[in-house]
């Protein structure tokens, strides 16, 4: 596990009223923040109801993803710091803990303090970690306590101070800081345009170039990138949702194909791939080239589907490399951190 660099130097560009927060970071609704906390380039907070709290002095490193529901909220400790490209959904999380870049913390999971979870570490729902262990692993287990050097390292890492401030929290809401681009940023490559339905919705840090549809409802989440400029196609069906800092694209002359009703987790990184309708894809995960999942199928949190791979019509997909662990009898039901229409006015900035 690699050491994570000392808060300070995080500082990213622009300085909200008492915390550091980056000018390509987003605050989606209200989030409840301690003075000194650092939220980094590309971070994402969505904070539906007020259900996500950051303490003080923590960071979010770049591309972090922290998600919060009324029913699953999402607390992080004091001096906690999330390394880049972790996801935090729906998960407490104490007090001086280091997550390490990539690691993914499900619903329901509770981290205690002076924990370090190890890059890439995938903690499944409802996880419980006592205070003071250093967790590895796809699933992530306690690997052991930590050591008298660990804690040396943490207390390095936080400038000799391990002390909790116990400092109040403030609410910063999207509104001061507001989500009013209706389309977020689209880009034409050569003479292809994307063409967005007026029903879908983009948030303004998502990006999209070349030869791109987007369907009637569908939801493209804050630091989504979707990219169809390699002489093929990239085709996003109905209601569709692809959350938070999730990336699209293509190798030359292939496609990528998302059919109605699909969610993309935060995080997640697709291929040319193609995903058959209500295919729920859980944060983090990885999609080759290739690779075709018929309708109905679930893929777990940071699984990596391998390039070519092909699965049938409601597959339960997991593993890393991944494959067919079950079959289910119906559809998924869309998980609790989706991005529900009516929760969009409190995110962001409409008309």
């Amino acid at each position: 596990m690699s050491p994570l660099p000392a808060t300070a130097s995080l500082l990213p560009t622009a300085v909200g009223p008492h915390f550091t927060l980056a000018s390509s970071a987003r605050l989606l609704g209200t989030t409840q923040v301690g003075p000194g906390a650092v939220i980094s380039r590309g971070a994402v907070v969505r904070s539906v109801g007020g259900s996500v709290t950051l303490g003080a002095f923590s960071a979010l490193r770049e591309d972090a993803v922290v998600v919060g529901t009324p029913e699953r909220p999402t607390s992080i400790g004091e001096k906690t710091v999330l390394g880049p490209r972790s996801l935090v959904m729906g998960a407490r999380v104490g007090s001086l803990c280091d997550i390490g870049d990539g690691a993914i913390l499900m619903p329901g999971v509770t981290l205690g303090d002076r924990c370090l979870v190890g890059e890439g570490t995938v903690l499944p729902p409802g996880m419980t970690v006592p205070d003071q262990s250093v967790v590895l692993g796809r699933p992530g287990q306690v690997l052991r306590m930590l050591s008298s050097e660990d804690l040396t390292h943490l207390q390095q890492r936080r400038g000799g101070d391990l002390s909790l401030p116990g400092a109040p929290l403030t609410p910063f809401s999207a509104r001061d800081r507001a989500e009013d681009a209706p389309m977020g940023q689209l880009y034409a490559f050569r003479d292809r345009h994307p063409f967005v339905h007026p029903t879908a919705t983009l948030f303004s840090s998502a990006e999209v170039s070349g030869d791109v549809v987007i369907g009637a409802g569908a939801i493209i989440g804050a630091g989504v990138k979707i990219t169809g400029d390699l002489n093929g196609p990239v085709r996003i069906g109905a209601r569709v949702q692809i959350l938070e800092n999730t990336v699209l694209h293509l190798q030359p002359d292939t496609m990528l194909v998302l059919d109605e009703g699909v969610v993309v987790g935060p995080g997640c990184v697709l291929h040319a791939c193609n995903l058959g309708a209500g295919t729920v894809v859980e944060p983090g995960a990885i999609l080759c080239e290739g690779s075709h999942l018929g309708k109905g199928c679930h893929v777990a949190a940071g699984s990596l589907v391998k390039a070519r791979a092909v699965f049938p019509d409601y597959a339960l997909v997991e593993g890393f490399p991944a494959a067919q662990v079950g079959t289910r009898t119906s559809p998924p039901e869309p998980p609790r951190w989706v991005l529900r229409p009516e929760d969009l006015p409190g995110l962001r900035r409409m008309g």
